[in-house]
């Protein structure tokens, strides 16, 4: 439930600032709350198409190793996690700046109103996108019903839209780049566990034969199926018997990420500080 929350949140929240950057930019203009209703609406209905074709490639993949699906969708989870993180890293001011100029351009009379349902649209459809993916990963990786789902996916929903409308009204003190850092930690230890996961698939499937070792037995003093075993196995991947594999996998991942984001970061931020000279 705890990594569903995250995603949704962390989702909700990016398409919450586009839309309100939008609707800030364009205030005073009638009917602009019509348009970017309309292109939430077809945001929503595109992310709704997105989550019935997983579903459908979920159940063509039957008796052809569901095993080897399951790691592959973890793969391709662990790997969209990873474009998340460094993709905003190095675009994320971008994107408020498009917004914001467009909207300008609306409230101007340069530009028509339909963009406002544009950008509106687009942002949720593809954080809608990427949460079908991120969510459906999770669902494989196991250990989560469909329950704890919907309430992780519920509460995130409402978190994110609380703090977007907080952050629009002006009434949140909490600096977005230091709660955008937060939840990249916290997906990028979620991308990690979910890898060690795809790992654990592919070797139960005979796929990977090498590093099958137990590194470590802690399910004496914490079990993965015990309640504080569940939230860490959600939040961090956490396993109480990995093998070499997995944990490798772990550790490549979180290298990965943050090796990437430091160095787009860095260069982001020398491109401005360069275009500012």
């Amino acid at each position: 439930m705890l990594a569903t929350a995250l995603i949704v949140f962390r989702e909700m929240l990016e398409a919450g600032l586009v839309v309100g950057v939008v609707l800030a930019a364009t205030r005073g203009i009638q009917r602009r709350g019509l348009w970017a209703a309309l292109g939430l609406a077809v945001g929503v209905a595109g992310a709704c198409v997105v989550a019935a074709f997983a579903d459908r490639l979920a159940s063509l993949a039957q008796g052809a190793g569901q095993e080897l699906f399951n790691a592959a969708v973890l793969a391709v989870a662990v790997t969209m996690l990873t474009w998340h993180n460094v993709w905003m890293a190095k675009h994320g001011r971008e994107i408020a700046d498009e917004a914001r100029r467009l909207g300008a351009a609306v409230a101007a009379g340069e530009k028509p109103l339909i963009v406002i349902s544009v950008l509106c649209g687009v942002a949720l459809l593809r954080e809608g996108a990427e949460v079908v993916l991120f969510l459906y990963g999770i669902a494989v990786s196991g250990g989560t019903s469909s329950v704890s789902m919907i309430a992780g996916g519920a509460i995130g929903l409402l978190g994110g839209a609380l703090v977007s409308a907080a952050l629009y009204l002006g009434l949140a003190a909490v600096p977005v780049r230091r709660l955008f850092s937060v939840t990249s930690t916290l997906i990028t230890l979620l991308a990690a566990g979910l890898a060690a996961q795809a790992i654990a698939l592919f070797q139960q499937a005979g796929y990977l034969e090498v590093g099958t070792s137990t590194v470590w037995d802690t399910s004496r003093w914490l079990p993965e199926a015990g309640a504080l075993g569940r939230v860490l196995h959600a939040l961090v991947g956490y396993t109480d018997r990995p093998s070499g594999a997995q944990l490798a996998a772990y550790v490549a991942v979180l290298a990965v990420i943050a090796g990437l984001t430091r160095t787009v970061r860095s260069r982001a931020l020398h491109g401005a500080s360069r275009a500012t000279a």
